[in-house]
């Protein structure tokens, strides 16, 4: 015979109400209670019936999480499983599942998160991006739905909740130690303009410039996904020009990976004929040959703020909107050196 919440209350010795708020995670009851509660809970073998509770609080317990392209590309990158493992990590804690946007095109994403919505599959959304004119953002707002965007809108920046670094700092401060180790010609490798992190990263990089009087080329700049065959492909243009960079601003290490592999190719050396500063700090820095200098922008905390602010907005849909910024540091490694040449 199956266990029922009855059963737990006696071995517990507490109210049934008692045992449904433990469920709930209810700050109304204490530790200690929680503690016994749950204790007889794992004696019994007790899972509570999420279903049932759903129908009865209109409440679905899953997040929807929306990613900005296809999955088989979206994963190559190192940040998204470390942002999903904060995301889940909060979940796990407040009890709540996930369901992932699995759409090939933006169309079929938009569809999907509409399916979500209307289909009420889940109770808030996190967007894992930022993009420019995002249509998904103008109707999670038409609908008045729960979400949080992990990245600085791009618009609207008070009437959206949302977690993210200070981007336009983090890239400055990535310039100037650049040019604090004597490089003039210093060039960025950023992602697609229309993310609004890439936006951020080359204003910051373009002050960084103008603040040491070092001019602005256009030839310096290039946009690329981010993904290892970006950063190939960046680097190549680059060595081409008449006058190539001595030194780059990369905005993702999984991109510096690929300009460090077709450096070595050719045969130039890092840090001694380019200086390399990249963002995001994932392992693969770590590893990298040479280990890469990379801004730390603490992945995993960006997912878990977004995860716990949304369930905070869901259970008080009179959450005031916030404006969340993880801390920023960068991690010295064997990627830049001081430049001695004109």
């Amino acid at each position: 015979m199956a266990v029922t919440i009855k059963d737990v209350a006696k071995i517990a010795n507490v109210a049934p109400s008692t045992v449904s708020r433990v469920i709930a995670n209810s700050p109304r009851i204490s530790e200690k209670t929680k503690k016994r509660v749950r204790e007889a809970m794992e004696e019994l073998g007790y899972h509570p019936n999420f279903i049932a509770r759903s129908l009865a609080n209109q409440s679905t317990q899953v997040i929807g999480l929306v990613m900005p392209a296809s999955a088989d590309k979206t994963f190559q990158n190192p940040f998204f499983p470390e942002v999903l493992r904060g995301i889940s990590t909060a979940a796990h804690e407040k009890q709540y599942a996930l369901q992932m946007s699995t759409g090939e095109t933006e169309d079929e994403i938009y569809e999907g998160v509409m399916q979500m919505v209307q289909g009420r599959r889940v109770d808030g959304v996190i967007l894992l991006y930022s993009a420019v004119e995002d249509k998904i953002i103008k109707y999670l707002q038409k609908e008045n739905f729960p979400f949080v965007l992990i990245g600085k809108p791009f618009e609207q920046v008070e009437e959206i909740t949302h977690v993210d670094n200070d981007n336009y700092r983090a890239a400055r401060e990535a310039t100037e130690h650049l040019i604090e180790l004597g490089h003039k010609r210093v060039a960025f490798v950023g992602g697609s303009i229309h993310l609004v992190v890439t936006i951020d990263r080359l204003l910051g990089y373009e002050k960084a410039l103008r603040n040491a009087a070092i001019p602005y080329k256009d030839e310096y700049i290039i946009q690329e996904e981010f993904l290892k065959e970006g950063g190939q492909g960046a680097i190549s243009e680059l060595l081409s020009l008449d006058e190539p960079p001595t030194a780059l601003v990369v905005a993702d290490d999984l991109m510096a990976l690929g300009i460090l592999n077709t450096l070595h190719d050719m045969g130039i050396l890092v840090p001694d004929q380019m200086s390399i500063v990249s963002f995001n700090n994932v392992l693969l820095a770590e590893v990298a040959r040479p280990p890469l200098t990379s801004v730390d922008i603490n992945i995993f905390k960006l997912g878990f703020q977004a995860a716990k602010t949304l369930i905070q907005m869901v259970k008080d849909p009179s959450e005031p909107t916030k404006r969340i910024t993880i801390p920023h540091n960068m991690v010295i490694r064997q990627t830049c050196k001081e430049f001695k040449g004109d």
